[in-house]
């Protein structure tokens, strides 16, 4: 079983390095390859996602990826290569948890159309830039189905199987209007799950005063990497965040924090998300047992006081991943 570990940008290499180290500990029969890809392989190569990095994803059981740092202006020929992953392999479903006190919440973002399609122009004149918002049945279908068959999972499991359509249809007519009509159409296959719309405008204002009253969010594209980040707070914020971008029998791992450049090379980066992503992976691949060792031992570490200094410690990178090894070897 092969895992391709994409680095990528900024404290990418860094956190990289500490989910790689206590994956060959836990799981020393996975094969572990490294790719490259981002910012930073465009600047040198002229290419984001060389073809060499996209046939290694293609061939591997699953992908971890670190960090990509896209520029904030356009760049001729230069497309995120998290974005043209999640498109070319048709990673669909961007799942993302948050727990926290009083939280247990899930936000299922559909990840390949909506704004990030990248169709967009600039106008002749040079003062009118447009972009198109693609929606489709097929892909809202899908992406509402992903999020009842989860709902489905977690009330076994005691959570209430409540899911909220998040939409803006009464702005967005015709495109969140097709999303919200197909949405309806699959919650009428779920009658066990029970099913509540909000406009996204409501739904980020409840989100953040209210977290406890989710269960589990499904909602398009742009919209849903919005919220996600919002109810990321009320699990510890984008440090310790990761999340899981799933297809048919393909799955990437990827912690929400971004590249960082202002921390990127003084050894502070926080490798919580990172290691959550191995938790994710591990679940993802049916190790459970081996999930719950790591995230005992993630637990113990941070109940100890060893945390990175985005978290309120004084701790390294390499700190707290030596320390985590440690809790992992007191299990064994």
């Amino acid at each position: 079983m092969q895992i391709c570990v994409i680095p990528g940008d900024g404290i990418g290499s860094e956190v990289m390095a500490a989910a790689t180290a206590v994956l060959r500990v836990l799981a020393p029969d996975l094969t572990l390859c490294e790719a490259e890809a981002g910012w930073g392989v465009f600047q040198r190569t002229g290419v984001a996602l060389p073809a060499e990095t996209l046939a290694a994803a293609r061939e591997a059981t699953a992908i971890l990826f670190g960090a990509v740092a896209s520029p904030s202006h356009p760049v001729p020929g230069y497309r995120s290569p998290i974005v043209e992953l999640r498109r070319t392999l048709d990673l669909y479903a961007n799942i993302r948890p948050t727990i926290g006190p009083g939280v247990d919440l899930v936000v299922v973002r559909e990840n390949t159309e909506d704004l990030y399609s990248g169709r967009e122009r600039l106008e002749d004149d040079g003062n009118t830039a447009i972009a198109e918002r693609v929606i489709t049945r097929t892909a809202s279908a899908r992406i509402v189905r992903t999020a009842c068959e989860l709902a489905r999972t977690r009330q076994a499991a005691g959570r209430p199987g409540k899911i909220t359509i998040v939409h803006k249809a009464n702005v967005l007519r015709v495109s969140d209007g097709l999303f919200r009509t197909v949405a309806l159409e699959v919650a009428a296959d779920f009658p066990e799950l029970t099913f509540e719309e909000r406009l996204v405008d409501v739904a980020a204002m409840q989100l953040a005063a209210q977290p406890q009253r989710f269960d589990v969010i499904v909602t398009t594209n742009m919209f849903g990497d919005i919220l996600s980040d919002i109810a990321c707070i009320h699990g510890g914020g984008l440090g310790v965040a990761a999340s899981s971008n799933l297809g048919h029998g393909r799955a990437l791992f990827e912690p929400v924090h971004g590249a960082a450049p202002d921390i990127a090379g003084r050894g502070i980066a926080n490798p919580t998300a990172a290691l959550n992503c191995v938790v994710m992976l591990l679940e993802w691949i049916d190790r459970t047992h081996t999930a719950e060792r790591l995230r005992r031992a993630m637990d113990a570490v941070a109940s100890e006081g060893i945390r990175t200094p985005d978290v309120g410690g004084d701790a390294t990178t390499r700190e707290v991943t030596e320390a985590i090894l440690e809790q992992i070897a007191t299990q064994a």
